[in-house]
């Protein structure tokens, strides 16, 4: 287990989407967005998708340590305590880093920062930005003889709101070391199934809803230290086209070893009778349903339960 590494691509449903946003200019919302070809595309920063992970695994019930705060006037987090990897599945897979001295030296016997043992980078949407926008408009909070003696000012008119939208998908690449969750493999399992649910990731004060778990997974499972193919590989048709690099690990001119390989979602649902039969033939693992997939990775990755 601690010589494997894995490796893994995944893409998202297609739906429309304003769930990132960057600074707001005379109440124009802002995709971020990044230049690929020669074209825009929207991106979804790894932090959101950590951020989003951190809230799944308190719902399935890992020991947390940062909460996020909805109650303050600015980007708030509560720790119950000092950063503890030993104690907190958050601070064990996410890191942490303790910017001031004294609260180190207060501490000496915990580390004052750590690694994210998950690594992930950022996703990226799979069809350009087209300049769509959708306008609405937030209403004056008016006074009234109703309301005279409990009114409240939020702002002085009423103000048009400017949306930047775009409908497409979005693929990320994340990737684990089997070395690094040998302590706390079963956190480890935790995360993977996690991701196979991911949701929340929405920008904007989570007011949109869209889904960041996987329409399909491509994922390598293997001692090498590199994924060895093209981490950002699906095309707008959903394809990971480098899935013909795959072929048996004894053939001489075996360009990835299939048995290395997993894959799983839409792209296995719609593949061909000839690809699925030559994939298996591999040694590739094809799931249908990516939850029953990351189900028997984390079990091949971890070793399964006692």
């Amino acid at each position: 287990m601690s010589q494997l590494n894995l490796f893994a691509t995944v893409l998202t449903y297609p739906a429309p989407s304003g769930n990132y946003r960057g600074e707001s200019e005379e109440n124009r919302t802002i995709l971020q967005k990044i230049i690929k070809d020669g074209q825009k595309y929207a991106i979804v920063s790894p932090e959101s998708i950590r951020n989003a992970l951190r809230e799944v695994l308190i719902l399935m019930g890992l020991p947390h340590n940062r909460t996020r705060l909805h109650d303050q006037d600015q980007l708030a987090v509560e720790f119950k305590e000092y950063p503890n990897a030993d104690k907190y599945a958050d601070d064990y897979l996410f890191g942490f880093m303790v910017a001031k001295p004294e609260e180190a030296k207060k501490h000496k016997d915990l580390p004052p920062k750590r690694d994210s043992i998950f690594r992930c980078n950022l996703a990226v949407a799979l069809s350009p930005y087209k300049y769509d926008a959708v306008f609405h408009q937030s209403p004056l909070n008016a006074k009234t003889k109703n309301n005279q003696k409990t009114y409240w000012s939020n702002a002085s008119t009423s103000a048009l709101l400017h949306r930047e939208i775009t409908h497409t998908a979005f693929q990320y690449p994340f990737a684990l070391a089997g070395r690094d969750c040998l302590e706390q493999p079963e956190w480890s399992k935790v995360l993977l199934k996690a991701i196979a649910q991911l949701n929340g990731v929405a920008g904007g004060h989570a007011r949109a809803y869209y889904e960041f778990a996987p329409r399909s997974v491509v994922v390598r499972l293997t001692p090498k230290l590199v994924a060895g193919y093209n981490t950002y590989g699906f095309n707008e048709l959903g394809e990971f086209t480098e899935l013909n690099r795959l072929g048996k690990a004894d053939d001489a001119d075996c360009d990835l070893p299939g048995n290395e390989f997993w894959v799983g979602g839409e792209i296995v649902r719609t593949m061909d009778g000839a690809e699925k039969t030559r994939l298996d033939d591999a040694g590739v693992h094809l799931y249908a349903n990516p939850e029953q997939l990351f189900d028997a990775l984390a079990d091949a990755f971890l070793g399964g339960s006692d």
